[in-house]
Order: structure tokens, then C-alpha cells, then sequence
């Protein structure tokens, strides 16, 4: 017989249209609902908005109304004393809580609770997840970055290791990432679960490229669309889809800078249906300089669409089967990314093999084998 656990997750918010968001209430709702267990989700922001994900009836969910979020209105050095004040109320609320409840297991997603969730003798276990990888974790990009971001974020990230050195557990999602945390033993990996598994796959007949994501640096789509303007030359009845939240001006602009046709080369907003786009494409193309794992893979891959990827840290070598279910191509690499896509684009036959193995090779992140994962640490913890 299964163990029914008591476990309680510690987030900011769940109103967000975020991945983290995303993959929290996918993992409560199945462990709830079908694992049995008594779930509480505890929030300090977002007090009185809907949650962006359906959320079981079954998971508790209890907001402490800190407002971190407020703290945005401050400059960066403003920030600290309403930080400190908000920080005390925040202990104090979440202590209580979690002497009340007496969880079997705490889980951190490494938010502002990381400071002070070991000192807590509630009795449970301390488990910490992060979704993203270490090398860009509290990452200032060059042009929003100073000396004293620079000397805090030293400061920071060795606090941070002090206190994942005290959970029982750490979790990061892929292997590569793991191997960034020598300092912290007891780290292991445990990817998202995959959101999707369509009972129809991509019949790849649409002559059409696909990129999903944020329009941001991280994103990679400028070194994308400089490909696309190689691909476009040899591949002139084939177009080209990115679809994405955020400003789309400079990449718009690049367009013209590189004379694609926009006929063929087309920037969308996101779209509520992104599987409906995977199953009418065939090729993916992830452009990302860096990541925490890369679910758009994963999802490109369960709708049969094969996936040409930068070799980018961290996720890509941990999903992607080079060769055999995707194409990984050195990260930045710009010219052996447009010749990978070239590539697949002129050979439907290694097209449909590696769309068919795609489909495989990915049911490994399916929720019941990733609920699995998780069972084993909370066997192993109790």
C-alpha cells in the first residue's frame, strides 16, 4: 500500500502564466488526486487573483498576502529595508503555518523561504526544487548589471549554498545542472513532467518550421531568424512560425536587416492552443542561448516533430537523443544550426524516423513516471 504524505510547497504565486507555475500545479493535482496525498501550497503573493492553472479541489492552498511583489516600485538599493520588513512578517506567517499543518515534507522552490526553512522544527523534511540552472540563477545580463549587483550576487549565491547544504534533498532538472552543485551532496535530478501526450502526432506533411518561446535574449530567436536567412536561400517553399509573449519590435526589425520574406517568416503572438501548432509543423527549432530544462522540447517532441537544438546549457543533452530523435548543434553556432535545419528539411525519411523515435524517447517525462521519481526520494526521506 501506498504512503498517504503530507506535503506542503512554498511558492510565490500561482496566478502567473509561468513554467514554474505550470509543472507546481500539474505535480499537486496528480499527487493529490491520484497518489492520495494531502497537498498545501502556501503563497505569498497574488492575494485574491485567480490561479492561471486549474487547481484541484483537493489541494489546499493558503496565501500569507506578503506582496514581494510590491517590492518591484523600489530602485535596486531601495529595495532592501522594505525587503528585511517584509521577510520578518513572512517567517513569522510561514512558521506558524507549518507548526500548525506538521508536514512529512516541506518543498522550497528556492524562493525567499530558502533563508530561514531549515531553522523551522515543524518536524519535516526540507526538500529544495530549482527550475533553473545554476549559472543563471540571480544572473544579471551585461547590459543590467553593476559592481554592487555583481559583489551581491557573490554574496548571495553564497548564502545560497550554505543553506541547500542543510536540506535533506536538493532537486535540479537535468543531469548537467546536477554536475554545477559539487558543494551540495545530496542534490539529484528530477525533470518537469511532460504537460501533454496527444493521442494523434504531426503527420509532417506542412513545409513548416516552428519556434515557441518568450521574445527575450534568452530565447535566442535573433540568432534564429539570422539562420532562417541561410535556410530561406536553399529552402524557398518552406516557412518559418515563432510563436511568444513579449515585445516583438527588435525582432521585427531584424526581419528587414536580414531581407527575410515575410510571407515565410512570420512572428506570433502566443497562442492558448501552442499543440494545435506543434501538430501542423515539422521541424522544431530551439534557438536558446541557456535554460533550466526546455519543456517546448519535450512537447515539440510528444506531437512527433523532430527537434534541431542548440547544444545550450542546461536541458537540450539531457532530452534531445543527437541524431536520433533531434539534431544538437554547438550553442551559437549559427551557420550549424541553419545547415541542421537544411539538412532535415531535405530529408523526409530521416524527418519521419526521428519524429517516430521523438514520440518514444519522450514518454520518460510523462507525470507518471516523473510522480515516480518523486515517490522514491519521499520513500527514501520517511
Amino acid at each position: 500500500m501506498e504512503k498517504c504524505y503530507k506535503i506542503v510547497y512554498c511558492t510565490p504565486s500561482l496566478y502567473i502564466a509561468g513554467g514554474v507555475e505550470r509543472v507546481l500545479t500539474m505535480k499537486a493535482n496528480y499527487f493529490a488526486d491520484v497518489l492520495g496525498y494531502d497537498i498545501t501550497i502556501i503563497l505569498t503573493d497574488g492575494n485574491g487573483k485567480p490561479f492561471f492553472y486549474p487547481l484541484s479541489d483537493r489541494v489546499k492552498v493558503i496565501n500569507l498576502d506578503i506582496d514581494f511583489d510590491d517590492l518591484w516600485s523600489y530602485s535596486f538599493l531601495g529595495q532592501i529595508i522594505p525587503y528585511l520588513r517584509k521577510q520578518r512578517v513572512f517567517k513569522k506567517k510561514l512558521k506558524a503555518e507549518l507548526m500548525r499543518i506538521r508536514p512529512d515534507f516541506t518543498v522550497s522552490l528556492l524562493r525567499r523561504e530558502i533563508n530561514f526553512i531549515n531553522q523551522v522544527k515543524d518536524g519535516s523534511k526540507k526538500l529544495g526544487e530549482l527550475h533553473v540552472n545554476r549559472k543563471k540563477y540571480r544572473y544579471y545580463e551585461a547590459n543590467n548589471t553593476n559592481f554592487v549587483k555583481e559583489i551581491f550576487s557573490k554574496i548571495w549565491m553564497a548564502n545560497l549554498v550554505k543553506h541547500l547544504r542543510q536540506l535533506d534533498k536538493f532537486v535540479v532538472l537535468t543531469e548537467e545542472d546536477r554536475k554545477a552543485w559539487p558543494e551540495i551532496p545530496h542534490t539529484i535530478t528530477i525533470p518537469d513532467p511532460l504537460t501533454f501526450f496527444p493521442r494523434e502526432q504531426s503527420p509532417m506533411v506542412e513545409k513548416r518550421v516552428i519556434a515557441v518561446g518568450r521574445y527575450e535574449y534568452q530565447k535566442g530567436f535573433d540568432l534564429l531568424l539570422e539562420a532562417w536567412k541561410k535556410v530561406e536561400t536553399h529552402c524557398p517553399d518552406w516557412r518559418l512560425d515563432i510563436y511568444g509573449s513579449g515585445e516583438r519590435q527588435s525582432y521585427d526589425a531584424l526581419i528587414d536587416r536580414f531581407r527575410l520574406d515575410r510571407t515565410r517568416c512570420c512572428l506570433n503572438p502566443s497562442t492558448s492552443d501552442i499543440q494545435k501548432e506543434y501538430l501542423t509543423s515539422s521541424i522544431f527549432a530551439f534557438s536558446s542561448r541557456y535554460e533550466g530544462f526546455g519543456m517546448v522540447l519535450v512537447e515539440a517532441m510528444a506531437c512527433g516533430v523532430p527537434v534541431v537544438s542548440f547544444d545550450c546549457p542546461c536541458g537540450p543533452k539531457d532530452i534531445v537523443a543527437d541524431g536520433e530523435d533531434g539534431v544538437l548543434v554547438e550553442n551559437g553556432n549559427i551557420d550549424a544550426f541553419a545547415d541542421a535545419l537544411i539538412d532535415l528539411i531535405q530529408d523526409a525519411d530521416k524527418r519521419q524516423e526521428m519524429a517516430r523515435r521523438a514520440r518514444v524517447n519522450v514518454q520518460r517525462f510523462k507525470i507518471e513516471e516523473i510522480a515516480r521519481k518523486w515517490q522514491s526520494v519521499f520513500d527514501e526521506l520517511a
